[in-house]
């Protein structure tokens, strides 16, 4: 009975399982086995999972795909640590592909991840969490939830781990991190400058070049370089530059000391403790091409203010880009010379420039490489303005040819920052007129075409600088410059709008110039432009009066004003009041067309007989014009014999009995002439007003002899009343039929534009326009003022006689021409503005 009990006792539980060897040679099953209750399937069915992940990307998406993830998630709460192990495994080498990190967002695992952490917790869990935690923050959102749920703090405590994979991924994590600067303030809190220091001092290259990585995007903030001088992170980053078996982190040390070097606290103290002394020796004699450009780049931010840059100044820095000028290095070549042309700003170190380094920047305009051109040229930029002495040193070297090659490069800012040099270089004379010998105007016509709107404001600017030249004006409009330049009055940039108009400012001076400018529709754009107060500036005012000023015909139908010193010459013609946007029609256009009922054209033309162009050849030119026109035989008649009398009693009265033949000779020959002449090339040619010369002849006689200006304003006004029907009472204005006298002109003539002289009948506008006129000719100042409704007036300044023997400003007078010829109104009177408006 014993025995039986034994046995009995012996034999296992029938609820027990005996142990059974599950073998399986697919990743479904291992999968399917994450749902087993048994701590050691799981933990077995982990790590079957980890070793086929580990595999490659392919295997991750079956994973993905079978739905692991899910259950995986489920794992990582686990109360057994082998489980929450393997589980954090197969998350953290999963991790790596672009899909599974979408799916672990959407669950949501950084919150169990970072609740790894903790320091309690298996040293393989704290590398995995870290790993999957590193793959995850290269996403912004993740990287919110990181900072949110806590991650920061457990990630920079294990930056003392003793594993370094756990090091390694904690400081990858905490770098991805801090790339969103609202973080770096919050790592900085953490006291992570300590650790982070440390960390320098890995023997794992890879953490190392982490940790300056993650010191070089924190230290971009002061609060952050302040607490490295404090902890004398300097001297750890100078003593990695002293140390040659560390050469493979002196790029990512200087880029930390670059930031460093921006703040004047900071480059104080390293100054202070000659490591700026250190830190620069140790850049001249470096030959490693990334950290001469990284040093340059450095220099460049740095220089950004003003007491950084006397700093670097008194550490004789100029001496070290200079040399970096001189390397076989393309891209050192280009952040030498933007930080030569940051420093440029201080005074002294552009003067040492000026000296050293015009030469060698000159030279690298020639290089083959573009970005190398456009730094130097922006150098160069830098160095001539406002330094005359620089200027000249440019132009010693030799340095107008490759500048104006330069105007051909390809990037838009060699081609704006060479036109700026050339601009500097124009303000001395000798500079001015070889640059202008190389064609300058011609070669700015293709930069004004250009789309790059700085490009158009520094040519418009230069086209302002070199068009105070006659010869560089026509160069610009032979060159076809002057229709590019028009259309940058429609920029909506404004500094192109406002060069673009000073431009063609300077162009006007020339009446050719002006008139093509016209033609180009620039008077138009002025006029819309001056319109907007905001788009009018000094210069579109100074512009729209410069070129009106060169078309006296043109500003009174456009302005309805002429000043004192629009003197009106041979060729103005009085059209009326042209309403917006129309066409302003030239004298030849309005010589084409068709007689109408409409407002008569006045025109001016006073050339005396041995100044006019009216010789045979014209003669027979403005008949073959009017023969090919749409005027009849009566208007060919009607010229015939004008023609005739003109050569009767201006040549042959003019040029005594030797010149009595000379007719003759001219009938013979003017057929000959007429063949030579290409006739649809000629100008049209408006006949000789000889009363009007006539006029100006007996005003001259007349008026000239009086002793005072006020004697001779009146004396014009009668002489001009009488010429124009005389005295007219206010009440029997509406008798004096001036239209019906002037509209039998214009069917004698067959044409709307008539002579001022073969008006007899004139009204205020008439006459305003020929005291005008003769005005100008005998030089009595006055100006010329339309009104309303046919009104026109003139406007003379006079000073009044003193009784005290004081010199009395001038005072404004109008012009009465109709009903009190030579009375003088003083503007702003009752009867002055009575007079206006009748």
């Amino acid at each position: 009975m014993g025995k039986k009990v034994k046995k009995e006792a012996e034999s296992p539980p029938k609820d027990v399982f005996d142990p059974l060897l599950v073998e399986s040679k697919t990743p479904a099953t291992a999968v399917l086995m994450l749902s087993s209750p048994e701590n050691e399937v799981l933990a077995k069915a982990c790590d079957a999972l980890y070793k086929f992940a580990s595999k490659g990307d392919e295997n991750k998406l079956t994973l993905l795909g079978l739905g692991a993830l899910e259950h995986l998630y489920k794992l990582l709460s686990h109360e057994d640590q082998i489980v929450r192990r393997n589980a954090v495994m197969v998350f953290g080498i999963m991790a790596s592909n672009c899909d599974v990190k979408k799916l672990l967002r959407d669950l949501d695992v950084t919150s169990s991840l970072i609740s790894q952490l903790t320091p309690e917790e298996d040293v393989v869990i704290h590398e995995f969490a870290t790993l999957c935690l590193a793959h995850m923050a290269v996403e912004y959102t993740t990287k919110v939830k990181i900072v949110e749920q806590g991650g920061l703090e457990p990630l920079i405590r294990l930056l003392g781990s003793p594993d370094p994979d756990v090091t390694k991924n904690s400081i990858e994590c905490i770098y991805l991190l801090v790339q969103d600067f609202q973080n770096r303030a919050a790592v900085r809190e953490l006291n992570v400058i300590p650790p982070l220091l440390g960390l320098l001092e890995s023997e794992y290259p890879v953490i190392q070049s982490l940790a300056l990585q993650t010191l070089e995007v924190i230290s971009k903030d002061r609060e952050t370089r302040i607490i490295l001088g404090e902890n004398k992170g300097i001297d750890l980053l100078l003593n990695i530059l002293e140390n040659n078996e560390l050469s493979d982190l002196h790029i990512e040390t200087l880029a930390v000391l670059g930031n460093c070097l921006e703040d004047v606290h900071t480059l104080q103290l390293i100054q202070l403790t000659g490591s700026l002394k250190k830190l620069l020796s140790f850049l001249e004699v470096s030959t490693v091409p990334d950290i001469q450009k990284n040093a340059a780049k450095a220099i460049t931010k740095a220089a950004h203010d003003a007491e950084i840059r006397k700093i670097l100044h008194w550490e004789e820095v100029e001496k070290l880009l200079l040399n970096l000028l001189e390397t076989n290095s393309d891209e050192v070549k280009v952040a030498a010379s933007q930080a030569i042309s940051a420093m440029c700003e201080n005074m002294d170190s552009k003067s040492i420039f000026g000296l050293q380094g015009i030469p060698q920047l000159v030279q690298l305009l020639s290089s083959d490489n573009e970005e190398v051109k456009e730094a130097a040229v922006t150098a160069l930029t830098n160095l001539t303005t406002a330094s005359p002495r620089n200027t000249s040193a440019v132009a010693e070297a030799e340095g107008i040819e490759p500048l104006m090659n330069t105007l051909n490069a390809q990037r838009d800012g060699a081609v704006a920052n060479a036109i700026a040099v050339l601009t500097n270089l124009s303000l001395q004379e000798a500079s001015r007129a070889s640059i202008q010998s190389h064609g300058v105007m011609s070669a700015l016509a293709r930069p004004l075409r250009s789309t790059n709107s700085q490009v158009q404001s520094k040519a418009a600017f230069a086209v302002a600088a070199f068009g105070c030249d006659a010869d560089a004006r026509t160069e610009l409009r032979n060159a076809g410059g002057l229709g590019p330049l028009v259309q940058l009055l429609h920029s909506k940039n404004e500094e192109v709008r406002r060069n673009a108009s000073w431009a063609v400012m300077i162009c006007a001076s020339d009446e050719l110039t002006a008139i093509e400018l016209c033609n180009l529709g620039a008077l138009d754009i002025l006029e819309e432009i001056n319109l907007s107060t905001k788009r009018k500036n000094q210069f579109s005012e100074a512009a729209l009066e410069k070129l009106l000023d060169k078309n006296l015909s043109q500003k009174y139908s456009r302005m309805g004003y002429l000043s004192s010193s629009n003197i009106i010459t041979n060729g103005f013609y009085d059209c009326g009041q042209v309403k917006h946007g129309k066409k302003f029609l030239s004298l030849e256009e309005l010589s084409k067309q068709e007689l109408t009922d409409r407002r008569a054209i006045i025109f001016i033309n006073a050339k005396p007989q041995e100044n006019t162009a009216f010789n045979a050849v014209s003669h027979s030119v403005l008949l073959h014009k009017m023969s090919s026109s749409r005027l009849d035989k009566h208007i060919m008649w009607w010229v015939s014999t004008w023609l005739m009398v003109y050569n009767f009693f201006y040549v042959r009265k003019r040029k005594g009995k030797k010149e009595e033949e000379k007719p003759k000779e001219v009938t013979n020959v003017t057929p000959e002439v007429q063949e030579e002449i290409n006739l649809e090339n000629s100008l049209w040619l408006p006949p000789p007003d000889f009363i009007l010369m006539d006029y100006i002849n007996d005003a001259s006689k007349a008026i000239l002899p009086l002793t005072t200006t006020r004697e001779q304003v009146v004396a014009l006004a009668q002489f001009v009343a009488d010429k124009m029907g005389g005295p007219v009472e206010i009440e029997n204005l509406h008798n004096f039929s001036w239209e019906l006298q002037l509209s039998e002109i214009e069917f004698e003539l067959k044409c709307n534009i008539v002579p001022i002289g073969k008006i007899k009948r004139g009204t205020f506008y008439h006459r305003a326009l020929l005291f005008k006129v003769i005005a100008d000719r005998i030089g009595i100042g006055c100006s010329l003022v339309r009104g309303q409704y046919n009104r026109a007036w003139n406007e003379v300044k006079l000073v009044e006689d003193s009784p005290t023997g004081l010199l009395l400003p001038p005072q404004e007078y109008i012009v009465d021409l109709m009903f009190e010829p030579g009375c003088l109104m003083k503007q702003g009177t009752a009867k002055a503005d009575q007079y206006k408006r009748i």
